[in-house]
């Protein structure tokens, strides 16, 4: 599947700043991403197995190194407890590490907790309009809640706990003990809420799956970790995580474990679901909506293609009367959601 190689960056509008403004996301930080660029010295950081895992642990002159920390672990506070400050007193940055390939090129801040020596993590990265858009929709429609800060062209995003995509294909889904047809069918409400909203590049290490055991079996939950390609490509496909080859083999287990009905069934179930989160979160979701409507976050011809594509597969000339990706994304979720239940 084409895809483009390397997605434009679209600046936060007016619009926009003023939803992030409204909305609680958008407030001042004390270290920013380009506080972050002017490391001294950088090697590759390995995982457990020796494996490179593409990111660069950097370093800090030391002066510069302390004055990160003690700012970091203040956003760290403001993320995770409205920037109540006393839990500072125990938590210092344990490791920095950059990302070199990509659109976003984040940084990846590692939180430990000096009395128990557990940590966590969070990013800094640059703030590009889609993906701000996709963190909205994810918060609003998904299942689970999205929690991020915004200062001027700075990001800082939450880690979303899971195991990755493509390490979860490759060790964890021939397990004795995996349940395969829970799997397929999460895969399956996955695949659906990535193009209800027009969420793309769902590739295995996009996203991350969530394990968690029951008091007899396992349940799992599909969670998009990268939300650079929202609504930008024209391609439909782009959309629908079941036709990255990356995705294959859980597409076979799909194809295997479910029957056309059952699979239809779970598409309407969530369905369903997300149509009771928009109706709980209409008037956000309108404001957002109207944001990208007014907003830029793609190329003419890719609109152009969307929109050809996606009337063709609803069957619904509205699409042709589009002129942006937030008019496509409208048009869409009244599609899928609304059209089925007047």
């Amino acid at each position: 599947m084409y895809i483009s190689k390397k997605k434009l960056f679209y600046s936060i509008s007016d619009g926009l700043r003023k939803y992030l403004h409204e909305y609680d996301r958008e407030t001042k930080l004390p270290v920013r991403y380009e506080n972050l660029l002017h490391y001294s010295d950088s090697f590759p950081y390995y995982d457990k197995k020796g494996e490179d895992t593409l990111w660069e642990t950097v370093m800090y002159d030391q002066g510069v190194q302390q004055e990160l920390s003690i700012g970091l672990a203040r956003i760290y506070a403001l993320l995770k407890t409205d920037g109540d400050t006393s839990v500072m007193e125990h938590l210092y940055v344990s490791r920095i590490d950059f990302c070199t390939f990509g659109n976003s090129n984040p940084f990846r801040v590692q939180i430990m907790n000096q009395l128990n020596d557990n940590y966590d993590y969070f990013y800094v990265k640059r703030a590009d309009a889609s993906r701000m858009y996709g963190l909205e929709l994810e918060h609003i429609l998904s299942p689970s809640r999205i929690n991020y800060l915004v200062d001027g062209d700075t990001l800082i995003e939450e880690h979303i706990a899971g195991i990755p995509g493509d390490v979860f294909i490759k060790d964890y889904l021939n397990r004795k003990n995996a349940n395969k047809v829970r799997i397929a069918k999460e895969f399956v409400k996955f695949n659906e809420r990535c193009f209800v909203r027009l969420l793309g590049d769902m590739r295995s290490y996009n996203y991350v799956i969530d394990v968690t055991p029951d008091f007899e079996d396992e349940q799992y939950r599909v969670r998009p970790i990268d939300f650079d390609q929202q609504c930008y490509e024209g391609k439909k496909t782009m959309y629908l995580p079941q036709y990255f080859k990356d995705n294959n083999a859980i597409v076979d287990l799909v194809l295997k474990l479910l029957k056309p009905d059952t699979v239809k069934q779970y598409q309407n179930e969530e369905r369903t679901l997300i149509f009771r989160r928009l109706k709980l979160a209409r008037y956000r979701l309108k404001d957002l909506v109207d944001c990208m409507r007014s907003d830029t976050i793609s190329t003419p011809d890719k609109v152009e293609q969307l929109k050809q594509e996606l009337a063709r597969h609803h069957n619904a000339p509205e699409f042709l009367k589009c002129t942006c990706m937030g008019d496509i994304v409208r048009q869409n979720l009244k599609c899928i959601l609304i059209k089925g239940r007047i």
